[in-house]
């Protein structure tokens, strides 16, 4: 994201989207009651009756928000909200979307920033779209992901033919030949600052050996994984040895804290997760993180209770708590779905 003007003071900020990672973090930032302004396409009419046109302008409106949608698989974040400034044409109190996506330019007004959405648009101004390639694979099976900050994205997928040692000896490893080509072919449209390529046993192995490409070579970091698959994928990102790979990226980190709540859990120890639970633990003083899965607070918006989550996130913050927004698309963010999408890491154990 890049920042054109910054002035918490008065509670606005100028932004351009330069990437799909930008739309996750400003679903998270964006909110009900902020004001978001600048310049949209609209379809005006013109005229009276028979002779009514409708015409898409480019002008530029000032909008209260109300709700906020990300489309992930789309890349379209959309912002809904009544209409408080613009042209003539278009009444005060009517309604109007802004759809953001890569290139759009908007400023954002809040009343107060938290802690936690300022973390988040310094983390969005810095950070660079992460650059990596996953790769696993057995003898007969290769599945590509891109790694993204809310998750990760399946590229596309191989299947070969079952080969034996002996007779993958003689073809020199065709399907490997095969998952070569793809990983250079996706180096060559994505320009992966690095490739990460798992396998169980020694499937990985027998690929690096046939690799010739320097270029493609010095760009992979080896991992192990039990499964192929999606399975796989989510293996992969809690591997040690690809943590610091991912590094720029959420979602080791992500993962890392839901393993820690999970072990809370397995041992009795400082934890709570569920809405209820954590209000009890929030009442207490408590909390030392909270985590919630962005998927959660989607369906809050949509179903009506953000409120209830809000006021949780805000007085977590004015008690020096952590605030963690966990992407659903990974391992660690179904662990947390299925935790009732809220948890959070305990100060002190509670006694009831």
């Amino acid at each position: 994201m890049k920042l054109i003007y910054k002035n918490l003071k008065k509670g606005e900020i100028k932004f351009k989207v330069e990437n799909n990672d930008d739309l996750w973090y400003l679903s998270h930032i964006i909110e009900k009651g902020d004001i978001v302004k600048g310049k949209t396409t609209r379809k005006i009419d013109y005229g009276k009756g028979e002779k009514v046109r409708a015409e898409k302008k480019l002008i530029f409106l000032v909008v209260s928000v109300e709700t906020v949608e990300f489309h992930k698989h789309s890349n379209i974040l959309r912002v809904l909200g009544k209409v408080v400034e613009g042209p003539e044409e278009v009444g005060n109190g009517s309604y109007h979307t802004f759809e953001l996506d890569e290139g759009v330019i908007l400023s954002l007004v809040k009343q107060k920033w938290l802690k936690y959405q300022i973390n988040w648009l310094d983390e969005a101004i810095k950070s660079k779209v992460a650059k990596i390639l996953i790769c696993v694979l057995d003898r007969e099976n290769a599945y590509f992901a891109l790694s993204k900050k809310y998750g990760y994205e399946l590229l596309s997928s191989l299947e070969g033919e079952v080969q034996k040692k002996e007779e993958r000896a003689k073809t020199g490893g065709q399907f490997y030949v095969s998952v070569i080509g793809v990983l250079k072919e996706y180096l060559k449209r994505h320009k992966f600052e690095n490739i990460v390529v798992a396998s169980p046993a020694f499937f990985k192995e027998d690929l690096i050996k046939l690799i010739k490409d320097e270029n493609l070579k010095k760009k992979i970091v080896l991992a192990s994984c039990s499964n192929v698959g999606e399975n796989g994928i989510n293996e992969v990102l809690k591997r040690p040895a690809v943590e610091q790979v991912l590094k720029q990226d959420r979602i080791a980190k992500e993962i890392k804290m839901v393993e820690t709540v999970l072990s809370e859990i397995s041992k009795d120890g400082l934890f709570s997760y569920g809405v209820k639970e954590v209000e009890n633990a929030l009442n207490a003083g408590a909390i030392k993180i909270l985590l919630i899965c962005d998927q959660f607070i989607q369906e809050k918006r949509r179903e009506g209770g953000f409120e209830k989550i809000d006021k949780i996130m805000k007085t977590v913050e004015d008690m020096k708590g952590e605030i963690h927004i966990i992407g659903s698309e990974h391992e660690g963010g179904k662990k947390l779905s299925g935790l009732g999408g809220i948890a959070a890491i305990l100060r002190y154990k509670l006694n009831y």
